[in-house]
């Protein structure tokens, strides 16, 4: 179930909110400019499924985004825990960063945890599948997949290196937890 907790960028340990509630996750998340939307397959994906299977289950939300932001490019990027790579995959995500667009992503499948950085607050978006998050360019956040990564999801770019992170050299995301999925 998705989740978003918000804290002081000075406490860690004491959520000043703390929701599963999409509606409440949309308009806490509208306020920093962040879109988070529910989308719903119009038929089942099965675990392994193309990238155009996946496509044609969610093709209107994609060719409606696409439309509005004028993505140039959309991919399917997917892992799995037993990737040997994973730990490696991982550490690429784990320091506070920032890209020269916005950061789009679908969950098909799994999850991840987003957190942001705006101000003096630090927003920790746990996102499942049916979940989509736009976080705009120049927001610094950073993204945890955990210790055995299972997701699967869609990306939106405008341009090839958009996707590139700028590192700003802080250590803020050291000083929050790593990310433990949710059994519920």
């Amino acid at each position: 179930m998705s989740r978003l907790r918000i804290f002081n960028d000075t406490a860690p340990d004491t959520p000043l909110l703390d929701s599963r509630d999409g509606a409440v996750i949309a308009a806490e998340l509208k306020h920093i400019g962040v879109t988070f939307e529910r989308w719903q397959a119009k038929h089942p994906v099965a675990p392994g499924a193309s990238q155009d299977e996946v496509f044609a289950a969610y093709r209107e939300d994609i060719d409606r985004l696409v439309a509005t932001h004028g993505f140039k490019s959309v991919d399917v990027a997917s892992i799995a825990p037993d990737n040997p790579n994973r730990a490696e995959i991982r550490r690429k995500f784990l320091d506070e960063h920032y890209h020269k667009e916005d950061e789009v992503r679908f969950f098909v499948a799994g999850s991840g945890l987003f957190t942001l950085h705006v101000g003096d607050k630090v927003y920790e978006v746990e996102c499942v599948k049916d979940d989509l998050i736009s976080v705009p360019d120049g927001v610094t956040h950073w993204f945890d997949m955990g210790e055995e990564p299972s997701f699967a999801a869609i990306r939106f770019f405008t341009e090839p290196d958009g996707w590139v992170g700028h590192f700003t050299g802080t250590d803020i995301a050291q000083r929050f937890p790593r990310y433990e999925p949710s059994a519920a």
